[in-house]
């Protein structure tokens, strides 16, 4: 209850109302980049920063290893059951989403732990960097597998359209801006430390909150306006919308648990595997994979799965993550 009195929570609550009502509000595109940017790069810097302080350690590896560890058991998880149940490239496409990751949802967290008062690794940053490509490329692989048996050894072309090397998606992932930004901020955080901190301080902290507020409002009426697309899908598919982020996030934090995670970084992994991305993922599955239908992996990320961990999901794994790895 104390997320939902959240000025950030109640601006995306306010968000889906106003997009559910019809409003006419919005915010223009340009500036919901702009938002986004700034908050991959003041996240980037916070990460740095905290690296700067506590160094490179072991932890800090085991934490990255976890984490792309996950980043590719959850989509080949995902991908396995679904296949049963609707065609290979949707399969593929929601398997991809469900693997990735969503930086909002993760950038809600951190505020979440920091308005707690729970410490956190500033390397987390840096992991959910990490899981974001693997699901993609994993995708790539199963797409172009699928046109092989359907078309031929020889054939990679799909309703001629031509099918994206996993080349390409390495190159267009690791070059991506946002991404980019994200750790070159991170970088210039660990190299300039507690002084870089405190030059930064009104821009990486005070706007902060401010700038989430804003950009979950923009969030919000996202959400709603997208739920529309989810209507008449399979309830299975529904069901996995609502439980597969359940299941990951419990994944999550038995490896935690195995692996001796605080409970702020075993809290933030159990985030990121219950997210799932509604921009990256996406944009590059429109090009990679133009087999699959955009409404059902767009709608249910940001329909079903992005709302309801922002409002229930996060409280919920912090809490579990105190209660097992306290």
């Amino acid at each position: 209850m104390q997320n939902l009195l959240d000025p950030a929570i109640l601006f995306f609550i306010f968000g889906v109302l106003a997009g559910a009502v019809k409003s006419n509000l919005e915010i223009p595109p340009a500036i919901s980049r702009f938002l986004s940017l700034y908050l991959l790069m003041a996240l980037g810097l916070k990460g740095g920063f905290a690296l700067s302080h506590s160094g490179l350690t072991a932890d800090v590896g085991v934490g990255l290893g976890a984490a792309v560890s996950l980043a590719i058991c959850i989509p080949l998880l995902g991908y396995w059951m679904l296949k049963r149940y609707i065609g290979g490239f949707d399969a593929a496409a929601v398997a991809a989403t469900y693997g990735s990751v969503s930086a909002v949802t993760f950038v809600t967290a951190v505020q979440y732990l920091e308005n707690m008062h729970i410490p956190y690794g500033g390397h987390m940053a840096a992991a959910m960097a990490l899981m974001e490509s693997p699901a993609i490329i994993m995708a790539v692989v199963f797409a172009n597998s699928l046109r092989l048996k359907a078309n031929g050894a020889h054939a990679l072309v799909a309703g001629g359209k031509p099918s994206m090397s996993v080349g390409k998606v390495l190159h267009e992932s690791f070059t991506d801006g946002a991404q980019l930004l994200l750790l070159g901020a991170m970088v210039v955080g660990l190299i300039t430390g507690e002084s870089g901190k405190a030059a930064m301080q009104p821009f990486s902290g005070d706007l902060f909150k401010g700038m989430l507020s804003f950009f979950l409002l923009d969030m919000g009426l996202m959400a709603a306006r997208n739920l529309p697309q989810v209507k008449g899908k399979s309830p299975l598919l529904i069901a996995y919308a609502v439980l597969g982020p359940v299941v990951h996030a419990g994944l999550a934090l038995s490896l935690s648990y195995a692996l001796q995670l605080n409970p702020g970084d075993g809290a933030l992994l159990m985030v990121l595997a219950a997210s799932a991305s509604y921009i990256a993922v996406p944009a590059v599955l429109r090009y990679a994979l133009p087999e699959a239908n955009p409404s059902l992996y767009f709608g249910m990320s940001l329909g079903v799965t992005f709302p309801l961990n922002i409002l229930f999901g996060i409280p919920a794994y912090v809490s579990l993550a105190q209660a097992v790895l306290s």
